[in-house]
């Protein structure tokens, strides 16, 4: 009889070991859009959203690049040079690695720039990059909106091919991003940003939203199934909208994003700017974590400003008050360009040493909820195998 029996025992213990194996795995719908996404990013995907119950991430693109006044000095930030403290989330930008350029269009090469994205991580900070790819059916920058670009470089189009070259090089970038233990490092891949404006050739009056949603499917398909990438968190962000159709109508899908955000930048100092800002920026947060919540999404202010930041109050009496109740991830400020050539002005969002504005950053700073380094080393945000 237990002969008999003993394969029908076999099956069964089987089975228990798998299911009780199963519980300790992360279920398929906890798990970020890749779900062949590798171990630290699957935990980076799911610390994000633990986090915004302590606080709301300050980011700033290039911040070890260059800033105010210097390029290239070894541990050097703006932000560090005012709070002591590097922010929690870096970005950076690959325009230009398509055409095989050393130094990306904001003049950061690319190895100096590998190099700040495995210091980041290995601090225990978050990095995220943006692409603002050439127009691959006219050759020039990415603000060159003609029309038909994008049905041009989907399957079939005549510069197809050309697109299929650009995410070749992107993949070998992304693919050489390895921490200390060999892991590949988790980045928030940010493409196509700011769609559902005009000046870049992905805009909304350039190409139908179904042509937006194709290239959407098609660069995520390729970089995880064809490259093999599974480091990655796919973001999508519109520039600023006014109703919540407006930020679906090109939305490419549940199974395609991982965080949903939006850029704002605010332009006139003035009460009257100020608040229209709060009123506008409060809508846009509603919207994004409200659709955050139904879709189980990562929210996130993807990208913020006020050039040359003339009010100098304006982190704590402006921007703080914008976001500080909705249940943000993080929020990314633009970089700190310094000089401007020949017209002796300058481009900075986040203030430096000795600009108006330090004493109002350094507040913000301190503020319990705002995140910067310090606040999120401890929280292993990667998992054990990171290794730290």
């Amino acid at each position: 009889m237990y002969l008999r029996l003993r394969p029908l025992i076999c099956f069964v213990l089987l089975v228990a070991t798998a299911c009780s194996s199963s519980k300790r795995l992360p279920p398929l719908e906890n798990l970020p859009v890749d779900k062949s996404a590798t171990t630290e990013t699957v935990a980076l995907y799911h610390n994000l959203k633990k986090l915004v119950s302590k606080g709301i991430m300050f980011g700033h693109q290039d911040d070890p690049a260059y800033g105010v006044g210097w390029k290239y000095e070894e541990g050097r930030s703006d932000v560090k040079d005012i709070t002591g403290d590097y922010p929690a989330v870096m970005g950076f930008e690959l325009g230009h690695l398509e055409i095989d350029h050393p130094h990306n269009l904001d003049s950061v090469p690319f190895d100096r720039m590998k190099s700040f994205i495995r210091q980041h991580y290995a601090r225990g900070g978050v990095n995220t990059i943006s692409w603002h790819l050439r127009n691959p059916l006219t050759g020039k920058t990415a603000w060159d909106p003609a029309p038909g670009t994008v049905a041009s470089i989907l399957p079939g189009g005549q510069k197809h091919d050309i697109y299929k070259m650009g995410l070749d090089k992107v993949a070998s970038f992304l693919s050489d991003l390895k921490g200390s233990k060999g892991e590949m490092i988790p980045i928030i891949f940010r493409p196509f940003h700011e769609l559902n404006g005009n000046w870049f050739w992905w805009g909304k009056a350039h190409c139908t939203p179904q042509e937006f949603k194709a290239l959407w499917h098609f660069t995520v398909h390729y970089l995880r199934n064809e490259k093999g990438l599974h480091h990655l968190l796919y973001a999508f962000n519109t520039d600023r909208f006014t109703t919540e159709e407006e930020y679906l109508e090109r939305y490419p899908g549940d199974a395609y994003v991982d965080v949903i955000g939006f850029d704002i930048y605010q332009r006139g100092n003035t009460p009257e700017h100020n608040a229209q800002f709060i009123k506008e920026t409060g809508y846009m947060f509603s919207t994004i974590t409200k659709l955050a919540k139904e879709k189980d999404k990562i929210a996130a202010l993807t990208e913020f400003g006020f050039n040359s930041v003339p009010n100098p109050a304006w982190f704590n009496e402006v921007l703080w008050p914008a976001m500080k109740d909705y249940p943000i991830s993080f929020a990314l400020a633009w970089r700190n360009a310094g000089h401007k050539g020949a017209s002796g002005e300058y481009e900075f969002y986040v203030p430096y040493k000795g600009s108006k504005g330090e004493k109002d950053f350094k507040t913000f700073y301190e503020k319990e909820r705002t995140l910067f380094l310090a606040d999120i080393a401890g929280e292993s945000l990667y998992g054990p195998a990171k290794g730290k």
